[in-house]
């Protein structure tokens, strides 16, 4: 590489810190609190992956999505999953017009940004239909395939499945996310800044942080990112680690867990970390940044078995014990 190429990177990726700063910032006139949140939505955004939002109902998931849509000059769209919506509501469908022609009548999946509200409320057919189109960013309708836009990122949100009338997703399927982030309850404080934001007559103006592409250009730049071959094994060896029953699997992990990360786990461990070094202004990622990102992304890739569930051992604590 030569170095005024290297020059160029050093500053798209200072540039990219910097947007980064902005989009938080901007978020955080809608959003009081929630820090962690907001960050790990912006680095699956940057690293051209998915994110699924856990969470009971009233936590804000719905209204995070629909202010980074705002905040970013992107196509939005939001679907409401309901049991009865079937795979045509949301890819599209042909529609039969006046010349006798059939024509493609796109359906909301054909947005930048789409919001997969209470995915877990719906049938699996339809919960592959979206699942399919987030792996392949194309939909196919009566044997033609059409070209969803780009970028496209799907931000889905999940009721906790101890709630009745859901249809939990299968592990193969929440693979598909890079990664699973759960909200928590404010804190004291901040549900009294929330309170006195959202019952006032005060409207907010948000403005645009973000084109098209600006963050297809982050999204490359990211894959651009050295990685040190420490920080590498790192990342493969904490995801090898949570297979049971292997030579690199730990005692917790042999008494605790049925199923184990695949592959997938560690792309999204080394691109994670690379933007969450991004955005810190650093120019390559190290182990640290592999920590930063790991609950996210192994928290839905691993599965508990009988035993963890009867003593409580949530997947959180299992990951710790891998550090």
């Amino acid at each position: 590489m030569t170095e005024s190429a290297t020059k160029s990177d050093v500053e798209a990726v200072d540039a990219l810190a910097k947007s980064y700063k902005d989009l938080k910032k901007e978020v955080g006139k809608i959003i009081v609190g929630q820090d962690n949140v907001v960050q790990s939505v912006i680095i699956s955004l940057f690293a051209n992956g998915h994110s699924l939002l856990v969470g009971v109902p009233g936590l804000a998931k719905t209204l995070l999505v629909s202010t980074i849509a705002e905040v970013l000059d992107l196509g939005f769209k939001r679907i409401q999953f309901t049991p009865d919506l079937m795979p045509s509501d949301i890819t599209g469908s042909e529609i039969l017009n006046e010349d006798r022609h059939f024509n493609f009548n796109k359906g909301p999946l054909f947005a930048n940004i789409v919001l997969a509200d209470e995915i877990n409320r719906t049938p699996p057919k339809t919960q592959a239909a979206l699942l399919e189109a987030m792996q392949e960013r194309c939909v196919t309708v009566a044997g033609v395939g059409h070209e969803l836009p780009s970028p496209f990122f799907v931000l889905a949100t999940q009721n906790p499945i101890e709630q009745e009338g859901t249809y939990p997703l299968p592990e193969a399927q929440l693979d598909r996310f890079m990664f699973n982030i759960t909200l928590d309850y404010p804190s004291y404080q901040e549900e009294i800044d929330v309170v006195k934001s959202t019952t006032g007559i005060k409207k907010v103006a948000l403005k645009h942080i973000l084109g098209a592409k600006e963050i297809l250009d982050y999204q490359q730049l990211v894959r651009k990112i050295p990685v040190a071959d420490n920080v590498l094994e790192y990342a493969v060896s904490l995801a090898t680690k949570t297979r049971p029953n292997t030579s690199a699997a730990t005692g917790m992990v042999n008494n605790y867990i049925s199923w184990g990360a695949g592959p997938r786990a560690s792309q999204y461990l080394v691109l994670g970390a690379k933007c969450h070094a991004a955005i810190q202004g650093k120019y390559s990622p190290d182990i640290e940044d592999v920590k930063a990102v790991a609950k996210f992304v192994l928290r839905h890739r691993i599965v508990r078995n009988y035993k963890a569930e009867a003593e409580r051992i949530t997947e959180e604590n299992i990951i710790e014990s891998l550090f």
